[in-house]
């Protein structure tokens, strides 16, 4: 293990372990909002479930990433799909009286956690990818390092969404900001992204913003049904 002993291997691995730190907050978030309504021995078989799921599409997305990323309209399918996520999300805020069996609400969390993860899973892929510079045991660690981070932030989040409420308002924000900024990074639209900067930062706020919309529309339709259902 001579090459551990150099310092490029160090300086990589430091690399690594701050992008873990930072990306991995985003599947710590959809973990946590996914399945903060489930009780609480559900809660710890999901959450350790959906990081071992984010660490594995990371595993499988290494050799591929790349080449996902180069094509046309792969992230506005994603995109479109962290959008319909951080509704369902925001949705499952009222829907507590709409129980069904634990079994389908377990399996509901998992479905939206793999889903969110495989999106968000390809940015973070390529960004340990590129700290790593080819070397696989760099890589490895890095993917491994993820596991911890996203099980120890689900738990947080959820503690804390728990204590403030609006924190669940503001992850399923962030999932359309990050839903809105990834399908403005799609191949097709990469050209007129990066020839007007403000095209990113504004298809990201108009993805939190649509989450947003949504939320209020559904609520307020909910809010006409009861009424005329009390009628």
């Amino acid at each position: 293990m001579e090459f551990a002993n150099t310092p490029d291997f160090w300086l990589g691995l430091l690399m690594i372990i701050w992008i873990d730190i930072i990306l991995s907050g985003d599947n710590a978030v959809v973990i946590a909002l996914a399945t903060r309504n489930l009780p609480a021995h559900q809660q710890k078989k999901a959450i350790i479930f959906g990081a071992g799921a984010a660490v594995g599409l990371r595993v499988a997305l290494a050799v591929v990433a790349s080449m996902l990323m180069d094509l046309q309209f792969i992230q506005i399918v994603g995109g479109l799909m962290l959008l319909w996520i951080g509704t369902q999300l925001l949705e499952g805020e009222d829907d507590e009286a709409d129980i069904k069996s634990e079994h389908g609400n377990l399996f509901s969390a998992i479905r939206t956690i793999l889903i969110a993860d495989f999106v968000m899973s390809l940015d973070n892929v390529i960004a340990v990818a590129a700290a790593a510079k080819g070397d696989e045991l760099l890589l490895v660690i890095g993917l491994a390092i993820s596991i911890p981070l996203v099980v120890f932030g689900s738990t947080l989040m959820i503690k804390l969404m728990e204590r403030f409420p609006i924190i669940i308002t503001l992850g399923a924000l962030l999932i359309g900001w990050i839903g809105g900024g990834t399908i403005s990074n799609d191949v097709f639209l990469r050209e007129f992204s990066n020839e007007n900067s403000w095209f990113h930062y504004t298809a990201s706020v108009a993805g939190a913003l649509f989450v947003l919309a949504w939320d209020r529309f559904s609520k307020s339709r909910q809010a006409k049904e009861k009424e005329v259902a009390a009628e």
